[in-house]
């Protein structure tokens, strides 16, 4: 599951600093307040305004994550985003979900994948979610956990396996991400972490063919109409 590291920053400082150090350059009343709140927005940090209860990722239910298990942000313009990480929760859905929304936890995906395929977004690919144990990694990164143990494979079935294939494909279209081992990674693969997920019985070669299929079929829908 993820981290239980905090993953705080000065967000108010650097944005004043940032801004401050803008207006300064460029001289009082030259800068058009338009263009200062664009730059604004486009700051690490920044919780940009969203729909509440939106998703984005068609189909998936949302369930909000508690504040603390996050941070804010408006990605990818303030971070870009060039991974998909993949966790397994050490649990069944119900408890990870609670995990999340607890402000103690101190960590959370941004999607659980359940074992019957159903998708669940508790975070925004616009915030950073504290899954990888690694501020970098966070910061660059989609976070998605899957319902079960790491030594029992039957835990990893079809339907899961498909529903987070369709949803690492989309991410992956969405942010212009190479489908390959280099940007789809393990728990397991982040620099500093003590995590085994997604474990031995976690079948990478299945997943990347598949992640790949779906990639393709959203890239020609006409051919599998």
């Amino acid at each position: 599951m993820g981290e239980k590291k905090s993953d705080s920053d000065r967000r108010i400082g650097r944005r004043a600093l940032l801004i401050g150090g803008v207006v300064a350059a460029v001289g009082t009343g030259v800068l058009a307040r338009a263009e200062l709140a664009r730059m604004y927005w486009r700051l690490p940090g920044v919780r940009r305004k969203r729909v509440e209860g939106a998703v984005d990722f068609v189909g998936a239910r949302w369930v909000a994550a508690s504040e603390a298990n996050f941070r804010w942000a408006d990605r990818p313009d303030d971070y870009g985003i060039d991974m998909v990480v993949v966790h397994v929760t050490q649990g069944d859905l119900a408890s990870a979900v609670k995990a999340f929304e607890d402000p103690g936890h101190k960590a959370a995906a941004h999607y659980i994948v359940a074992q019957d395929g159903h998708v669940t977004q508790m975070i925004r690919e616009l915030d950073v979610a504290y899954h990888a144990g690694n501020r970098a990694y966070n910061e660059r990164s989609v976070g998605i956990e899957h319902e079960g143990f790491v030594d029992r494979p039957e835990d990893f079935t079809d339907a899961m396996y498909a529903a987070s294939a369709r949803l690492t494909a989309a991410v992956c279209r969405r942010y212009d991400i190479p489908v390959d081992r280099e940007h789809i990674i393990g728990h397991v693969e982040v620099p500093g972490t003590d995590h085994t997920d997604p474990g031995e019985h976690w079948d990478w070669d299945r997943y990347l063919r598949l992640v790949r299929a779906a990639h393709t079929a959203a890239a020609h829908p006409a051919a599998t109409a």
